[in-house]
């Protein structure tokens, strides 16, 4: 913590600015040095810049901001240069001739967490934000990065510290048994933020894809479209279409944009249970497999074929996932041979292979806006999910102790639930338990 660190803070390549970022005690010195001026905080400078052989490099915008009130809490200093590589990488090489150094991989973000400007979860949606592909996605890390995560979890610590130090204080000085009404109240608040933990767990497993894509499966028989489909949607022939069935052997994966969200839709194998093509066979059980891993699913029948096992075998399917499912009658200016009756518990979406799938984009839409909309705190990365899990599984575990007045172990199991949360945002004290009992409970008196 005591070096001076320096990184280029854009990324590669020719653009009309780039941004130097240097961070440490020694940083306003140094800048001071090679620019040959002074700086105030939060006031941009235009100056000239040098290297320590006194030759010009650029005339870039400096700015200084001093510690403790920067990103990382030490003192921060930015040139922004002229963009393109060579001209940031000379002012980087001439800040470590200066005496800083080559900034670690997410240094910068490290040193604002150990000086207390982020917390874990802030510094997560920092590292989201810069790969997030979305605009849902962009919405949701903008509020973790606001603190709203923080908030959440520091409200369930506060409720947990509170429980677990009237408890700790009955272990240590209660004569009598817990009253009935008090095991209830605890109980009461203990199932409130169960309910709490469950629904943002909830929700972030419903919004889990956001950050990289959702995934939309096309199941069907052979030769109902399902390829013709996809090139729609991507605008371009990605893949083979012809009128032999099992054209397709494998998945085919392709990224695209419906409305603000980004989507991976993976056009199946035809599902049949009767080919003797070991190969097909592979491909029709990684059919079964994409809409197990898919978020949303089309189901995709040929109306101009007759209803039969097949497309029986996609009904069962659709009818026993909990996934979202647009179902899609394709062919329909062919003669119909189809007995639309099997699909009448679904709506239908009747398109030809020639139509622009409107209506099959904007159901889509729909979903995911559905999706996005959700307002529970969302969490963002599996070590969050697991956290939250854990303090859940403690919780619940948690209420026939109380009910049997076993103390002890109820206290350890809110220790438990704490620890857990706590790994969201900063790590447990268990000085924040003493000091909750001792000025709430005034013990000693």
């Amino acid at each position: 913590m005591a070096d001076t660190i320096a990184a280029i803070s854009t990324a590669n390549g020719a653009g009309a600015i780039s941004i130097v970022r240097m961070s440490g005690a020694e940083a306003l010195e140094i800048a001071s040095k090679l620019t040959k001026t002074t700086f105030t905080p939060r006031y941009a400078k235009l100056t000239k810049f040098y290297n320590l052989d006194d030759e010009l490099i650029d005339i870039p915008l400096v700015l200084y901001f001093k510690g403790p009130n920067s990103f990382t809490g030490e003192d921060i200093v930015e040139f922004h240069c002229h963009g393109g590589m060579a001209v940031s990488r000379l002012i980087l090489e001439s800040l470590i001739e200066a005496g800083a150094r080559i900034a670690e991989a997410g240094e910068f973000s490290k040193r604002a967490f150990i000086n207390g400007k982020i917390d874990l979860s802030q510094a997560e949606a920092i590292a989201k934000l810069i790969e997030s592909k979305s605009k849902e996605s962009v919405k949701i890390l903008s509020k973790q990065l606001r603190g709203d995560l923080k908030e959440f979890v520091d409200n369930i610590r506060e409720s947990l510290l509170e429980i677990m130090a009237y408890v700790e204080v009955n272990i240590d000085y209660a004569e009598e048994d817990l009253p009935q009404d008090l095991i209830d109240q605890i109980k009461e608040r203990l199932c409130s933020i169960a309910n709490l933990l469950k629904k943002s767990l909830n929700a972030s497993k419903k919004r889990e894809a956001m950050f990289n894509g959702y995934k939309v499966a096309i199941i069907g028989k052979p030769n109902v479209g399902k390829s013709s489909l996809l090139n729609n949607l991507l605008n371009y022939d990605r893949a083979i279409v012809s009128n032999i069935a099992g054209t397709t052997r494998d998945t085919i994966e392709e990224e695209i944009t419906i409305g603000s969200h980004i989507i991976k839709i993976v056009d199946t194998a035809g599902i049949r249970d009767n080919t003797s093509d070991e190969i097909e066979k592979i491909g029709i059980q990684k059919s079964k497999q994409a809409v197990d891993e898919a978020d949303i699913v089309i189901a995709m029948f040929d109306n101009s074929r007759s209803f039969d096992e097949e497309d029986k075998a996609i009904i069962d399917i659709i009818k026993n996932t909990d996934k979202d499912v647009i179902v899609v009658l394709n062919k329909i200016d062919l003669e119909s041979k189809f007995d639309e009756t099997v699909l009448k518990d679904f709506e239908v979406i009747k398109t030809t292979q020639k139509d622009e799938n409107y209506e099959i984009e904007k159901k889509l839409e729909e979903i995911l806006d559905k999706y996005s909309h959700m307002q529970d705190n969302v969490l963002i990365s599996n070590r969050q999910v697991k956290a939250v899990e854990n303090a859940y599984n403690a919780i619940n575990s948690s209420f026939e102790l109380i009910e049997n007045q076993e103390l002890e172990l109820f206290s350890y199991n809110i220790q438990d639930a704490i620890y857990a949360i706590s790994q969201i945002t900063k790590p447990y004290d268990h000085d924040e338990m003493l000091d909750k009992m001792f000025s709430s409970f005034c013990v000693g008196k």
